[in-house]
Formats: C-alpha cells, sequence, structure tokens
C-alpha cells in the first residue's frame, strides 16, 4: 500500500507547491508597496497578506486549521508567544493561528531562498545564531517591536524538537526579553503539524487537520532576571503537560 501511494503524494506535494508559488508571487507586489510604509504600519500589511496568502493556500490543500482556546484570548492585548517547534509548516500555522499585529523570530537561512526570501525579510525578524551580534541585534529589534505595541513570536526550542519528548529544552531569549519588557507570555501548541509535514522531509506534507491550543498567559509583572530559570521552567512545564494531555503525535512515553 505504502508504494502504491508514493506516486499520489507526489503528486499532491507537486500540486500543493504549485499552488504555493503562484499565492506567492501574487503576494509579492503587495510586500514590495508596504515596505514604502516603513517597518511598522507596512510590516502590519504584509502581514495581514500572508494571512489572506496562508488561508487560501490551506483550503486549496485541503488543511482544515482550528484554534483551541483553553482561556480566553484578547487580540488586543500584546503578548510574547511561543510554541513547540516540530515541522516545516509551524511557520504558515502561526500566521493561521495568530491574528493580531505580529513579528515571528525566524532563521536568517530562510531569507536566502528565491523569492520567499523577499517576503519572509520583510515580515519576520531574522536572526543568526552562529553570530552574537547579530543575535543581539535581532533582541533590540525584537524590543523595539514590542514598544510600539505589537505582539511578537519566538520558537523557545529554538530548532526543531527530533526527539520523542514533548519538547526540547528551551533557550533564555524569549524569557529574557519578556522580563525586560514585563509583557506576558502567550504558549501555543501546534497539535499537528508533525503529522502533515513530518520534520524529516518536505515530500511529507498531506492533507488534513490542523489544530492550535492556546493555553492561559503566563505573567511576568514584577519579575526580574534571577527569576529567569524559573519562569523557563514554569512554561516548559505548562507546555510538555498539555502536549501529553492532547497526546501529541511524536511523544513516545518510556514503557
Amino acid at each position: 500500500m505504502k508504494y502504491i501511494l508514493m506516486p499520489l503524494r507526489g503528486l499532491y506535494f507537486l500540486y500543493a507547491a504549485i499552488i504555493f508559488v503562484v499565492l506567492m508571487l501574487l503576494v509579492v507586489p503587495v510586500v514590495i508597496i508596504a515596505s514604502f510604509f516603513g517597518k511598522i504600519r507596512g510590516g502590519n500589511i504584509i502581514y495581514r497578506a500572508c494571512q489572506c496568502w496562508t488561508d487560501i493556500w490551506f483550503f486549496s490543500i485541503g488543511i482544515r486549521h482550528r484554534n483551541i482556546f483553553e482561556s480566553p484570548h484578547d487580540k488586543k492585548e500584546q503578548y510574547i508567544f511561543v510554541a513547540n517547534h516540530i515541522s516545516y509548516l509551524d511557520i504558515p500555522v502561526i500566521v493561521k493561528t495568530v491574528r493580531q499585529p505580529l513579528r515571528i523570530l525566524g532563521k536568517a537561512e530562510m531569507g536566502k531562498v528565491p523569492v520567499f526570501g523577499f517576503i519572509y525579510r520583510n515580515a519576520a525578524v531574522t536572526v543568526d545564531r552562529s553570530s552574537a551580534e547579530n543575535r543581539a541585534k535581532s533582541v533590540r529589534i525584537l524590543k523595539s517591536v514590542i514598544r510600539r505595541g505589537i505582539s511578537i513570536f519566538i520558537f523557545p526550542e529554538g530548532t526543531f524538537n527530533e526527539s520523542q519528548e514533548p519538547l526540547r529544552s528551551f533557550y533564555d531569549g524569549a524569557f529574557r526579553i519578556a522580563i525586560e519588557t514585563q509583557t506576558p507570555i502567550k504558549p501555543l501548541l501546534f497539535l499537528d503539524t508533525y503529522a502533515r509535514q513530518h520534520y524529516k522531509s518536505v515530500l511529507s506534507l498531506n492533507p488534513g487537520k490542523s489544530r492550535s491550543v492556546f493555553l492561559a498567559p503566563v505573567p511576568v509583572e514584577g519579575l526580574t532576571q534571577k527569576d529567569l530559570p524559573a519562569l523557563k521552567e514554569k512554561v516548559y512545564n505548562v507546555m510538555a503537560g498539555a502536549l501529553r494531555k492532547y497526546q501529541a503525535d511524536w511523544i513516545k512515553e518510556a514503557e
């Protein structure tokens, strides 16, 4: 059966890739025009254009997305969003999930992809983790975004979780910024991106459900940098426990 389905999977991926590229080319003029409106207003326009792009793409390729709210979510409030990272599909799912002004911290190498990289560089804050200077610059940009009333999104794991545990260990960045700017953390769970497109291959893309879970915000009011380890551990435990509760596909509990 696996060998029978392989040609169908290949055709599906080709179809999805063509739709992706066509929609991307339609977004490029919007990005060019929006870039003249500055980093804040222009960036918000680009993010909304990316929302339309993702909405049409998901509909066209048969991915049905829905948000699950474990606690009320106020789009007018500002947050530092954090989520698990396990799939190439995580980026479009961010745009499907967070429907308010947002800047995503993303890998600098993605900005080198032809055409897509142009949109990516204008829609996200990029970071080269191999460069301490670049990391520091990215943090300064994220803080300036927060000061302008816009939420930010960071994958605290830094890269794909390739283990059978709910999460990789977290970096400090998101939590340090949260404390320094006194911005609450909003944990999210991406439950189905692993099933829709495995991190081992972009060719594994397949149709089906996509769910994002909004967990309760974690306040940071009054916290200082000495509280960072406890804050990071608290958010990690909340997210890991919720991923187990929802029985995320990649988790293999010890016998």
